[in-house]
């Protein structure tokens, strides 16, 4: 697909391509699935979800952000297949109880939202974090509520041009936890790639 458009702003910026591209594999969204994301700012998760999952429900706490979602996704209704609903609200409050996947792009209220996760059987769960200290306290959270799978850090760097040559300048470290809390019939935590953990 081609990339999106992103015409509007939202003060805090959206995911970097690099890390859509990553969460996209995570998620591992299929055409009946109900993708849910918590804080859409930007929209630029909610619309590469929209082009692959059947449903897609967006929350986001200021009016202001969801806004610009709204009018990002208009600018990229030709790729759109799903059916978007966008709700401002301040999860897990307006969270949908038949989400397939999870996408939390922030930490506010994280534990209630992971608690809700857990309540309502959310298969595939990636939440993406920029402070270390939050990391560490969001991998107890998945931990404790046994839904944690993996921790992936990663840094991209973009080239420019330095003197006739090519320099980097780096983005700031991702950490993205990854987890699901569905089992199969063995009482194995079923994976986003396909694979399973034993419980």
């Amino acid at each position: 697909m081609p990339p999106i458009a992103l015409p509007h702003d939202a003060k805090a910026g959206p995911t970097k391509s690099e890390v859509r591209a990553v969460v996209r594999s995570k998620l591992a969204l299929e055409p009946d699935d109900h993708f849910a994301e918590v804080g859409s700012c930007t929209g630029a998760v909610t619309i590469e979800a929209a082009q692959r999952a059947g449903r897609v429900t967006a929350i986001e706490r200021k009016a202001e952000r969801l806004e610009t979602t709204e009018q990002n996704l208009a600018a990229n209704e030709e790729s759109v297949r799903a059916a978007v609903e966008l709700r401002n609200a301040e999860a897990p409050e307006g969270l949908p109880d038949d989400a397939d996947a999870l996408f939390l792009g922030g930490s506010r209220n994280f534990e209630a939202v992971l608690d809700h996760a857990v309540e309502t059987g959310v298969d595939r769960i990636v939440m993406n974090v920029s402070r270390l200290e939050v990391a560490g306290t969001a991998t107890e959270a998945f931990r404790e509520r046994d839904l944690l799978e993996e921790v992936v850090q990663f840094q991209v760097s973009h080239g420019y041009e330095l003197a006739g040559a090519t320099s980097f300048n780096s983005d700031n470290p991702v950490y993205m936890l990854v987890g699901s809390a569905t089992t199969d019939d063995d009482g194995e935590t079923v994976a986003a790639d396909g694979g399973s953990t034993r419980q």
